[in-house]
């Protein structure tokens, strides 16, 4: 698996981590493997066997204190230990000056050290959102993505099957698109999928018969979200006279991406169908249920409380003798 490069790291987060680089360009293309970062101190003291050299590897005050605490000799061995491993960047943390000998060595190795006025709690914050970000899993797929009443819906079809008219009739009742035939999908953290657009055809649309239109201009920027968390999957699909579709929502389907489970509600097209009314039904549902709410479930159980009740009232006239 492949991640960003440290130049990334320098060029996306310099400012917000106050980076500077003080090896120049040395290493600035070596891959950052792992969405981690460590502190070597054990290395730094002699301790080498459970050492993960992959990482991010952060200098703090501690020890920068102990290098500067030990003779010129033990200080190069300590180092020479340190750089003996392939490191991807070291980064120095409070601004603080480091040892001449980790320069040199640095450079003889081709690793870059970078060095951030943050002290080391606050960098370590402030960089795990990055290496999450960078790291997380994607995808990309055929479909297009709508926020209805705050729900992130995702419509899936086959090509021409309306997908973009649907959406598009979506934001003309004030709702918002997110992005359309193409959505880039990111899964942060274990059950959460953002998707967005991509860079170049986020909130255009293709409408056939039309062409390319930029919904942001036609409707006003309240009309186009920049992303948006995915909640459920809506498949449009040609009717299909011979299949069985879920009519009470009682075994809800659910469907995987990314191998998160969504929920899916499938909706077969025939003529005359309002598509927009539904698809804002299925998002009202979905936040019924979210609050506690199931209406298939609720009506489920008044029918079996009263077919209960009609079996203990014929139960009683049964055995009425008088």
């Amino acid at each position: 698996m492949t991640g960003p490069r440290v130049r990334d790291l320098l060029e996306r987060k310099g400012d917000p981590l106050q980076l500077e680089t003080l090896t120049g360009d040395v290493g600035l293309d070596r891959l950052i493997p792992t969405p981690e970062a460590s502190s070597p101190g054990l290395v730094l003291a002699g301790y080498t066997q459970r050492f993960a050299a992959h990482r991010i590897h952060i200098l703090g005050e501690t020890e920068i204190t102990y290098l500067a605490s030990l003779a010129p000799a033990e200080r190069r061995k300590s180092l020479e230990t340190f750089f003996g491993f392939d490191l991807p960047c070291v980064v120095i943390s409070k601004g603080q000056e480091p040892p001449a000998e980790l320069l040199e060595l640095a450079r003889a190795k081709g690793v870059p050290v970078i060095r951030t006025k943050l002290k080391t709690a606050e960098f370590y914050r402030r960089l795990k959102p990055f290496l999450d970000d960078a790291f997380a899993p994607t995808t990309t797929m055929h479909a297009s993505l709508a926020d209805v009443f705050g729900v992130g819906l995702l419509f899936l079809g086959r090509s021409g099957i309306g997908k973009s008219e649907c959406v598009l009739d979506l934001v003309e009742r004030g709702h918002r698109l997110v992005a359309d035939d193409l959505v880039h999908i990111t899964r942060s953290g274990n059950d959460v999928l953002i998707g967005r657009g991509h860079e170049l055809a986020r909130h255009y649309m293709e409408i056939r018969g039309v062409g390319l239109i930029d919904i942001r201009e036609l409707f006003g920027v309240r009309a186009v979200r920049q992303q948006k968390r995915i909640e459920v999957v809506v498949q449009l699909d040609d009717w299909d006279a011979s299949r069985e579709y879920d009519r009470t929502g009682l075994d809800g389907q659910t469907t995987q991406v990314l191998d998160v489970a969504l929920p899916l509600v499938t909706v077969p097209l025939n003529p005359g169908k309002n598509l927009t009314v539904i698809c804002e039904v299925v998002a009202m549902n979905h936040l019924q249920r979210y609050g506690g709410v199931d209406s298939a479930k609720r009506f489920n159980q008044r029918l079996i409380q009263r077919m209960a009740e009609r079996r203990e009232l014929q139960q009683y006239l049964e055995e009425d003798y008088e």
